[in-house]
């Protein structure tokens, strides 16, 4: 089960992690005021078991051979529960930037960095941490009706089994997580202005929960003692999924949002907070940087700019997406001279600033549709590079890059991310890179798996990229450019975000 922001996905896997079938449900997310970011729990409590019921009957599967379910999770969603199990709020989703001010003020006054250094989650408006603190002070008559403070993972599995419980690699994405204790971190409850008691029980992410309740079992088909494992979060199982858990091995995921990750074996932080450090299991650890600004922005791009690749698209039956990459490969790396900055949503990893703003740079009468369209892609693969140095800068350089998440079908998109890193991209054959680590995760737990290192022998690669040089070469430059922009121009994005938000109210 693999619980995503804009939908979730059921995948059937066979031995060596074929996929035996899979079914999708989307859902919408809510923007009810600037910058909130929300989904309606029960909507993806609804997907979650449609998903489910999709994938069996598809294969026409029999259940009774079903030997369990792993889950992965979208990280840093919150819910507050009143004591009756009620949703007080809908979810509040990582892109949600209402907590800005929060973020700002745990940083200055309630010496965030420390706080980082021990939870390994940067202080930033995604966070659950600054989400409750924000909550505490703008909402209070919600925050005294609290019993609860939960993800959604948590909040589908209170319905399922009537249990709170959230596994180590949620909980290391909330900023109140301490790393190297595996408990609750004292100063942050404080700074959220809440008790441990008001958080769920933490487990390890091979727990087991079984008992599922009738109703939902029939719903989705399946039996009441079908093992769940916990799983852990999208990203970390991305790594799993994709075999990149050895040394040197690197994963970009590239969905809605992104993200660059590498697996260590204990908890490491950076001195100038720009990565996230998650647990995957009690031996390993990974460390890396997730960027808002992903797919997320090419979709941005088709439904405001690209009404004559829906029109096509809609008479010929072919992907609207499809279209605008074929336009993008007319024009060459660098589109010459025309740059950008991704930052549509703000942006996390590595300048966690949700006040950076989208920005083209360079624009020339030279400059047609297509410019934009490769500008786009090209500023994604930028985002993720920066990401990219920060990693090495801990770890060492890599070794191999996987890809995986939607981007990954582009031949074009991933020979970009190939071509700057100036690294072979390996390209494994199933894109459900976060749902086969989770399944691998109840594999392991349920006894089936020794390691999950095993995982590795199952990995197909479909596709190899190596970088060429010369546009390594282009792309090398317009990094330092990319970066040098964001500097100078990091005070003017305070300026235009707070306009843009007198202007929005």
């Amino acid at each position: 089960m693999d619980i995503g922001t804009t939908s979730t996905k059921a995948v059937l896997f066979g031995p060596q992690g074929k996929v035996i079938a899979k079914h999708s449900v989307p859902y919408d997310l809510i923007q009810p005021q600037p910058a909130w970011v929300e989904q309606d729990p029960e909507h993806i409590l609804e997907a979650v078991i449609a998903s489910v019921r999709g994938a069996l009957t598809k294969a026409a599967f029999d259940a009774k051979h079903l030997i369990g379910v792993g889950i992965s999770t979208a990280m840093h969603s919150l819910i507050v529960m009143d004591k009756d199990g009620k949703a007080l709020t809908n979810s509040i989703i990582w892109a949600d930037n209402r907590s800005a001010e929060q973020a700002k003020r745990i940083t200055s006054d309630m010496d965030g960095f420390q706080v980082y250094k021990r939870t390994g989650t940067p202080i930033h408006p995604m966070s659950p941490l600054s989400k409750i603190r924000w909550i505490k002070e703008m909402a209070p008559d919600v925050f005294k009706k609290a019993a609860k403070f939960i993800s959604i993972k948590e909040y589908i599995l209170y319905h399922f089994f009537g249990q709170y419980v959230v596994d180590y690699s949620i909980a290391s994405a909330t900023g109140l997580f301490r790393l190297e204790t595996l408990q609750w971190d004292e100063q942050a409850l404080r700074i959220a202005g809440i008790e441990a008691d008001q958080l769920s029980e933490l487990v390890p992410t091979t727990y087991q929960l079984r008992g599922l309740q009738p109703e939902i079992a029939l719903r989705m088909g399946i039996a009441e003692d079908t093992p769940f494992v916990v799983g852990a979060n999208d990203g970390v199982l991305a790594n799993l999924g994709v075999g990149a858990i050895g040394k040197g091995e690197v994963a970009v995921t590239i969905g809605t949002s992104g993200a660059v990750r590498t697996v260590v074996d204990k908890p490491i932080t950076d001195e100038q907070s720009r990565t996230f450090c998650y647990a995957l299991t009690d031996k390993h650890w990974v460390v890396g940087g997730p960027t808002n600004n992903g797919g997320i922005m090419l979709r941005w791009l088709k439904d405001e700019f690209g009404s004559s690749e829906v029109e096509v698209a809609k008479r010929l039956g072919v992907d609207p997406y499809d279209l605008m990459i074929d336009i993008a490969k007319k024009v060459p790396a660098g589109s010459e001279g025309l740059l950008f900055l991704p930052f549509l949503t703000g942006e996390r990893a590595p300048y966690w600033n949700p006040n950076a703003r989208g920005t083209f740079f360079g624009i020339g009468l030279q400059h047609k549709r297509e410019h934009f369209i490769r500008a786009v892609l090209e500023g994604v693969i930028m985002s993720v590079f920066s990401i990219g140095v920060a990693l090495r800068d801990l770890t060492g350089s890599a070794k191999d890059v996987r890809a995986s998440g939607g981007f990954a079908r582009s031949p074009l998109w991933r020979q970009i991310l190939a071509d700057t890193m100036g690294r072979e991209v390996l390209v494994p054959e199933s894109y459900e890179a976060s749902a086969l680590g989770a399944a691998v995760l109840a594999l392991h737990s349920l006894g089936y798996m020794e390691e999950i290192e095993e995982v590795q022998d199952w990995i197909r690669i479909s596709a190899r990229h190596e970088p060429n040089m010369e546009n390594n070469e282009t792309y090398i430059e317009l990094f330092y450019l990319y970066e040098r922009l964001y500097d100078k121009l990091k005070d003017e994005f305070d300026v235009i975000s707070a306009l843009q938000l007198k202007q929005n109210h």
